[in-house]
């Protein structure tokens, strides 16, 4: 054998070695992103989650049907569509996101699967007053499905944004909750408890690490030493401006639609009035919160949506801030300083969201009255407010993309577990506004009645509108590729990475 002919194949048997070398070494997972969060998400089953967090954690395990462009219009995501009628709608699943983690593939069934257990009565998916219109789902073929609807409903489309599971894990009643197995830019690996939850990015093996911190100073201390890469909102001020001055730190802010808000339980004898209401809504200074506590990081908000949304209402103003109203309001409501009124705020022991209460405290306290604050952790509050046992309570919206959040939150319906009615509204005209909205077929009169139905919950008080907050993103000088979004998903960390 030649000399040119030894070292032709020692220069092949290196090369194949090398390249199986190489093939091993990339299915190792690469260097963690750890992302700091001030609460865990509650659950990992798309059908079941309302909270924040376990909705921006869902959308990277598991592919939907459709999602929203920039301008919130639905556009296709793991399908295209065609309207037969004005009520039957085709799906026609793309190529992409059709693998689930555990290697099965993606199918119309699966698709009909995920919908119907939504829609069963006995499984109390909070979701499920958002699909009722549904009035069959038909497998066409492993690529398309129909959807068929009681009703005209326009906006059909973009109510198609729940998870898609597997049929046959769905069947044996498998724990998505803790075990989620989607077909999403990232698989589960691994949630030993409830402050460390694993993804891994699918298309290059990108770990990350969702830490749960609850305290933000230590969260802060932590992005400082680099125990954690990336912080998005939940920090005050103060510390941003701390952050701020440190060369290893990146602020970032963006102005964002997250709508915070007091809400009411309107069983209660006492905040069933109207004018006690008022008063609240009228004794809260919201633009010297915005300044002293959210460093000018939010925009006062006159309505659920905000007034860019293309069925927002531009038009509502926040209730202006005027002690002496509040106090005339509620001496006709037979409390004065003599006889003061009490009311039972809850909150999450988030301290931020502690130091907002406190701030409400003491401005409503200068009004005449008297707020005791109850702080619990995020699961207890959490239940607390979607069981009804509350006076009064803060929380926020977040990723609102369609005006279906008037049906979720505010139709008779709706009330929990069939929705996210919380304060038990009921009222005859809110309920045929938002009925009359959903089958509007012309745009411009569905727009119309979008506003008016603004108008009517304006009046009527079940939530006090706060603010929407901007979004602020504080990550280590050597994390690239991580984008704010204007609803403050997780989406960019499909694109992020570390830099040494």
């Amino acid at each position: 054998m030649s000399n040119c002919l030894q070292r032709a194949i020692c220069l092949w048997i290196f090369c194949l070695l090398l390249s199986l070398l190489l093939s091993a070494c990339s299915n190792e997972p690469l260097d963690s992103i750890r992302f700091g969060l001030s609460a865990p998400p509650v659950t990992l089953d798309p059908r079941l989650a309302t909270d924040a967090v376990s909705h921006r954690i869902n959308r990277l395990l598991y592919r939907q049907l459709v999602d929203f462009d920039e301008q919130q219009r639905p556009v296709p995501s793991l399908a295209s569509w065609e309207i037969l009628s004005d009520t039957h709608y085709r799906f026609t699943l793309g190529r992409q996101g059709r693998l689930f983690h555990n290697g099965m593939r993606l199918t119309a069934t699966d698709v009909k699967s995920s919908y119907d257990w939504i829609l069963d009565p006995l499984n109390i998916s909070p979701h499920r007053a958002t699909l009722e219109n549904i009035q069959d789902i038909r497998v066409i073929d492993s690529n398309i499905i129909d959807f068929h609807l009681q009703h005209i409903d326009p906006l059909f489309p973009g109510r198609l944004v729940i998870g898609i599971l597997p049929t046959q894990l769905i069947a044996t009643n498998y724990p998505f909750s803790r075990k989620p197995v989607g077909s999403g830019s990232f698989r589960f690996v691994s949630w030993s408890d409830e402050s460390r939850l694993v993804l891994q990015r699918v298309r290059d093996n990108q770990a990350v690490e969702f830490i749960t911190v609850k305290d933000s100073t230590v969260r802060a201390l932590k992005l400082l030493r680099g125990e954690i890469d990336i912080i998005q909102n939940d920090l005050p001020f103060e510390l941003l401006n701390w952050l701020n001055q440190k060369e290893t730190i990146i602020l970032e802010t963006r102005p964002g639609n997250t709508y915070s808000y007091l809400g009411f339980n309107l069983r209660d004898p006492i905040l069933k009035q109207r004018n006690i209401r008022e008063a609240i809504a009228h004794g809260i200074d919201r633009k010297a919160i915005i300044r002293h506590l959210l460093g000018n990081a939010a925009r006062p908000a006159g309505s659920i949506l905000p007034p860019n949304h293309w069925s927002g209402h531009p038009e509502l103003e926040p209730y202006t801030y005027d002690p002496n109203k509040a106090r005339k309001l509620l001496r006709q409501s037979g409390f004065d300083e003599t006889q003061r009124l009490s009311v039972e705020y809850k909150t999450s022991s988030n301290p931020l969201r502690l130091r907002l209460a406190t701030i409400i405290q003491y401005q409503l306290k200068q009004i005449g009255i008297d707020l005791v604050l109850r702080s619990y952790d995020w699961g207890t509050f959490y239940g607390d407010i979607k069981s009804g046992q509350f006076q009064l309570y803060s929380l926020s919206w977040v990723g609102l993309k369609m005006p279906d959040i008037f049906r979720y939150a505010f139709h008779s319906d709706s009330v929990p577990p069939a929705g996210a009615n919380r304060g038990y509204l009921n009222d005859d005209f809110v309920n045929q506004l938002i009925e009359a909205a959903e089958r509007e077929a012309d745009p411009r009169k569905q727009l119309i009645l979008y506003r008016e139905l603004q108008e009517r919950l304006h009046d009527m008080l079940p939530y006090v509108s706060l603010w929407y907050e901007h979004n602020i993103l504080a990550r280590r000088s050597n994390i690239h590729g991580y984008r704010l979004s204007v609803d403050g998903e997780f989406d960019a960390l499909n694109k992020a990475y570390r830099q040494n």
